[in-house]
């Protein structure tokens, strides 16, 4: 970031990062609790490194999403990007239905994988949030090369 650049946000609750997180996370939560039929997620992962730098990256991220606000921003609208980051949303929740339907293919570990990482970024670039985008880019290329090692080409 350049000098100053950090002259442009404060210290406040964003709720509607703290919503998208959540929102994001309850299918998680839910497989917690109930495992699906075939559950390969649940095997030993061949990327800890990666798991564990893409798991900061996400506390990071969150945190940002939910108390990092530019001063600039416009208030919260239906955009192009957010409307990206809803059909995002919808999108992982449609491959966790295919998850507990039993497919683990290719496209589904991607759909489990892409499009959450792509809604925390497009509202973090819809918030003018530079400060959740950084980790939101080095989450989602960990959370790839997870999903990609350990289920697609293992």
């Amino acid at each position: 970031m350049q000098p100053g650049m950090m002259k442009k946000y404060k210290i406040a609750f964003d709720a509607w990062g703290l919503l998208l997180f959540l929102l994001i996370m309850a299918p998680n939560l839910i497989w917690f609790a109930v495992p699906a039929p075939n559950d390969i997620l649940r095997g030993v992962s061949a990327t800890e490194l990666l798991d564990t730098i893409a798991s900061v990256c996400q506390v990071l991220l969150v945190a940002a999403l939910c108390v990092i606000v530019n001063r600039e921003r416009p208030a919260l609208r239906l955009t192009p990007v957010i409307w990206g980051c809803v059909g995002s949303g919808v999108l992982y929740y449609a491959g966790w239905i295919l998850y507990y339907l039993g497919f683990t293919n290719p496209p589904v570990i991607l759909l489990l994988t892409v499009p959450p990482c792509l809604a925390f970024l497009l509202f973090a670039i819809d918030r003018k949030n530079v400060v959740a985008a950084v980790p939101a880019v080095i989450f989602t290329i960990c959370h790839l090369m997870y999903g990609i090692v350990n289920f697609i080409i293992c």
